[in-house]
């Protein structure tokens, strides 16, 4: 079973160690000892705990729509030429790069500091994890 220091947990998570351990002193998360004497956590107990923090801010955009993997989040760059341009948003601490024409991203109004929602659809996702598995 893959298990988690609480530091490893922490950057998973986007929060700081301490965070991680008043989770546990709260009973929110479970630690327990590994083989070197060092605090874990179960990954798939981590798993089930990250889907329960993570809050999505709400879409502003008030559309209905198929895809269900949907970004929110500010515009932090925008690098344009002629016929297309690059927009970059921060969504959390996702950073997510599009490539769209510079028609519009003026029609959007796209800039630093605005608000955008990044939706993805995508047929192919690639799942990749750190030397092969834990």
């Amino acid at each position: 079973m893959p298990q988690f220091r609480l530091s490893e947990a922490a950057r998973l998570l986007g929060v700081s160690d301490d965070t991680v351990r008043r989770w546990v002193r709260a009973g929110q998360l479970t630690a327990f000892d590994d083989s070197a004497g060092r605090k874990v956590v179960d990954g798939a107990e981590l798993a089930a705990f990250a889907k329960t923090q993570a809050e999505q801010p709400e879409d502003p955009s008030n559309v209905g729509r198929s895809a269900r993997n949907r970004f929110v989040g500010l515009v932090t760059e925008v690098v344009t030429d002629k016929v297309m341009a690059q927009v970059e948003l921060q969504c959390g601490p996702h950073r997510v790069v599009s490539l769209m024409s510079a028609e519009a991203v003026r029609e959007l109004g796209l800039r630093p500091g605005v608000l955008a929602v990044a939706v993805v659809k995508a047929t192919t996702v690639v799942i990749e994890t750190p030397e092969g598995s834990r």
